[in-house]
């Protein structure tokens, strides 16, 4: 019997990677997209993606979306608060499986089980521990079209902000840069891919530096209803 599951949506490359990992397995079912946004900018919290971008993809993906506001500047407690009464929202849909897109940090797992323990909710990590490398060029491979909408330049050259996700841009990251940014070197917006009926027409906008991390802009335009 197929398994819903709710997803942890960054509106990056990961959680995308993630959902179309789900929908090729049978035993899962994605019925929704969970965000937290910061409610002051009504942006993707780190990945600084306009909300209206973030509504576009679970569009083409087909499902509802949750949003989340935090607030600016967002403490652990204020967060964990903000997550114990979504799980609530789960509860009601008979919901006990959230996924998320970690790939390899052992604390951030540890946080999220812990989060969770008791609530009866089950943490799932579908793209847990493969080879960044190999999971990248996997997606790129894939048909997953990306933007980076944020660098953190004590990590990466600003340079690398507002660059497609493609093999060009894995093979110009110094050595010391994880391929699929797992370390917070990087943030993407996932425009295009598998995962997505069809495809988000996004422009360009400024790169600006804020909270010492550069964001590359990124302004939508409608969606086509073809």
């Amino acid at each position: 019997m197929t398994k819903p599951v709710f997803l942890s949506w960054s509106s990056g490359k990961d959680s995308a990677w993630t959902l179309h990992t789900l929908q090729q397995d049978p035993d899962y079912e994605v019925i929704a997209l969970v965000t937290t946004v910061n409610e002051k900018y009504k942006r993707v919290a780190m990945h600084g993606v306009r909300e209206q971008i973030l509504q576009q993809q679970a569009d083409v993906a087909g499902l509802p979306l949750h949003t989340l506001n935090i607030p600016s500047p967002c403490t652990n407690n204020e967060y964990e608060t903000v997550m114990k009464n979504f799980l609530h929202i789960m509860h009601a849909n008979n919901v006990d499986i959230m996924a998320f897109g970690d790939l390899y940090l052992e604390d951030i797992r540890q946080y999220r089980e812990k989060q969770l323990a008791g609530t009866g909710i089950i943490p799932l990590f579908p793209l847990w521990q493969q080879p960044t490398r190999q999971l990248a060029e996997e997606m790129i491979d894939g048909g997953l079209e990306a933007t980076i909408t944020c660098i953190d330049p004590r990590k990466l050259s600003s340079d690398f902000a507002g660059r497609r996700f493609d093999h060009d841009f894995i093979n110009d990251l110094p050595e010391h840069v994880d391929p699929c940014g797992e370390n917070g070197e990087f943030h993407s917006c996932v425009h295009n891919g598998p995962m997505f009926n069809h495809p988000i027409v996004l422009n360009g906008g400024d790169i600006v530096e804020r909270d010492n991390f550069i964001f590359a802009d990124l302004i939508p335009t409608p969606l086509s209803n073809s």
